[in-house]
């Protein structure tokens, strides 16, 4: 049988975090970030009443990852980076209504679909869940490139390399991979949890507390799966 894209994956990386020595402080300043400031990206996010049996997986893995090296990610702030837009100081108010209105236009012709989360998959800044299917994600995100597209003659970030993930825990220093890893390998066979998607969400991003906080800019429904 063949391995899926997913399943490859996931085993990849584990066999790259086996050879880590060292983790990598998530909380870094990327090119462009400082304290104060924001960010327009799209995102799935998971604060809805659909959320439930993610937020119970959550609870069920949080307590194995406690520990030094690793930052729990609060449920209200668990998300799927998905595309970036741009900082809110380059970003002009028509722009952004635009894009979200070509954005619109675009995922209502997207199908809804259920995403599995689980289990557990690491790397040198975090923690997270292993999602499929992949193929469904990438669909939302070219949807929400393309209507990027109607507006600006180039779309942000690369088309290639994504890989749809949910974070549950960031590292938070550069220290032995060793104290998180046998953590992690606990979890690696834990029941993965399926939820729907519905929607996709563009924010406002803040990441001031060491922590990913934002408000909805817009809440745009996918087209009913039935």
């Amino acid at each position: 049988m063949t391995a899926t894209p997913e399943q490859t994956s996931f085993e990849i990386r584990w066999a790259r975090f086996q050879e880590l020595d060292k983790l990598t402080d998530h909380w870094w300043w990327r090119p462009g970030w400082h304290v104060g400031r924001k960010a327009y990206t799209w995102h799935i996010t998971f604060d809805n009443a659909t959320a439930g049996p993610l937020h119970d997986l959550v609870d069920e893995i949080q307590p194995h990852l406690e520990g030094p090296g690793l930052d729990p990610i609060p449920k209200r702030w668990l998300h799927l980076t998905m595309q970036g837009v741009g900082f809110t100081d380059e970003v002009s108010d028509e722009d952004l209504t635009a894009i979200a209105d070509a954005a619109t236009a675009r995922l209502a012709h997207v199908l809804a679909f259920d995403m599995t989360l689980g289990p557990a998959d690491a790397d040198a800044e975090g923690t997270g869940l292993l999602i499929t299917p992949w193929a469904a994600v990438a669909q939302v995100r070219d949807a929400v490139r393309a209507g990027i597209g109607d507006v600006w003659a180039n779309v942000p970030e690369d088309a290639d390399g994504f890989r749809p993930h949910v974070s549950v825990a960031y590292s938070n220093a550069a220290l032995e991979a060793g104290l998180v890893r046998d953590r992690v390998a606990r979890l690696r066979e834990i029941t993965p949890v399926t939820i729907p998607i519905t929607s996709v969400q563009l924010i406002r991003l803040n990441r001031d507390e060491k922590v990913y906080v934002w408000d909805v800019v817009r809440d745009v429904p996918l087209a009913p799966a039935s």
